[in-house]
């Protein structure tokens, strides 16, 4: 009995310190002040992200993701957890934080309201991320990627991002961040749980696959 009462007084410190992923909630109102996010003022705003995304949202660098087309709500998100330091980034951050809630919503109405890009297929070899789009892994007890990214890349409306047409470089970037923990603003640490399971190679095939989407 003494054992237990060790290990409970010495695991309940690590409960009352963790800190969510995210400070998100998807209530209705949350989701409904998204949705009416001003597109016209979204643009305004967005005069100021042309020099990393792109002056239509698409980026032309590898480094920086490219916005065009992406879900709002995703978008919506991660400028929110910038703003509040559950997503890490030093440029990002400062930018965040002067973005009001309203902004946010206006930039991410903007964005998702851009058509995405529309790049040639890929020439390599990427037979891995398809089996890993359409079938998943049982043996990794992994699902198919299809299940919350849609089996067009499209992205799902709560907050699972379009992964269609996004740079090769970014999305590598993003998984092998999800992977070593670099990157844990993901709720219920599902991308890193997955992401931790996927091999270098089968992330950059991923990466490939996407981006050759339309």
């Amino acid at each position: 009995m003494k054992r237990i009462l060790s290990l409970i007084l010495f695991i309940a410190p690590a409960f009352v310190l963790a800190e969510p992923a995210s400070n998100m909630v998807w209530m209705p109102e949350t989701l409904n002040f998204v949705k009416d996010g001003d597109v016209k003022k979204g643009e305004q705003l967005a005069e100021s992200c042309i020099g990393c995304h792109g002056e239509k949202g698409i980026s032309p660098m590898g480094m920086f993701p490219s916005l065009a087309g992406q879900m709002a709500n995703y978008t919506y998100k991660q400028l929110r957890d910038y703003a509040e330091g559950k997503r890490e980034n030093s440029m990002m951050s400062s930018i965040a934080a002067g973005l009001s809630e309203k902004d946010s919503a206006d930039l991410a109405a903007w964005f998702q309201s851009l058509p995405a890009a529309q790049n040639q297929p890929s020439q390599d070899d990427i037979s891995k991320a398809i089996s890993l789009v359409k079938k998943g892994n049982g043996k990794k007890i992994l699902p198919p990627c299809f299940v919350c990214h849609g089996s067009e890349g499209e992205g799902q409306k709560m907050d699972t991002p379009a992964l269609a047409g996004q740079q090769a470089d970014y999305t590598e970037a993003t998984l092998l961040a999800y992977k070593n923990g670099t990157r844990h603003n993901d709720l219920y640490s599902r991308m890193r749980v997955i992401a931790k399971q996927l091999s270098d190679d089968e992330i950059k095939q991923l990466a490939e696959y996407y981006q050759q989407l339309k």
